[in-house]
């Protein structure tokens, strides 16, 4: 129970920062110069990407909607069996990542489904990215890690004894 709560913790931690972040990049940074800080290593300037990471497929916004969708429905049924703390963290930031992009897609410009997303953060030379790209991204180096150490989603089922 104690991994569960954790799992959601994390999505709805990851998942408020992303949207307070976006909601403050749409205000101060989206229609504005780029602003650079830390001596021009980080940029703040608004894309609003309708595609993938790196702007992949900018016309399959339909697809990667139902994507997220997919990836938060799984996590959803699998939530309550994990058992292990780094399942937990990883599983929940992936959460907060697709569903922070998801949130992109359904509720921003131009419509329902086909909205972009708003990336606003350019550190060195990378692409633009947002925070939740972020959480899927360490998500998903935290699911590799589980799965690489041999660690279970969930929980082993234990035989049944035998008669003697």
């Amino acid at each position: 129970m104690r991994r569960t709560y954790l799992l959601w913790v994390t999505a709805a931690v990851g998942l408020a920062i992303d949207q307070g972040t976006k909601a403050i990049a749409a205000v101060a940074v989206e229609g504005h110069e780029p602003t650079t800080v830390l001596g021009g290593k980080v940029t703040f300037t608004a894309f609003r990407n309708s595609g993938a990471a790196g702007s992949f497929a900018p016309h399959a916004t339909l697809v990667f909607t139902l994507l997220a969708l997919c990836v938060l429905a799984f996590i959803a049924r699998v939530a309550p069996a994990v058992r292990s703390t780094g399942w937990a963290l990883g599983l929940g930031l992936l959460f907060a990542g697709a569903g922070g992009n998801l949130t992109d897609r359904l509720f921003r410009t131009p419509g329902f489904g086909r909205g972009a997303v708003l990336d606003f953060i350019r550190v060195g030379d990378s692409g633009i990215f947002n925070l939740a790209d972020q959480c899927v991204t360490a998500g998903a180096a935290l699911v590799l890690i589980q799965a690489f150490r041999g660690i279970p989603l969930r929980p082993k089922p234990t035989p049944a004894p035998t008669a003697p």
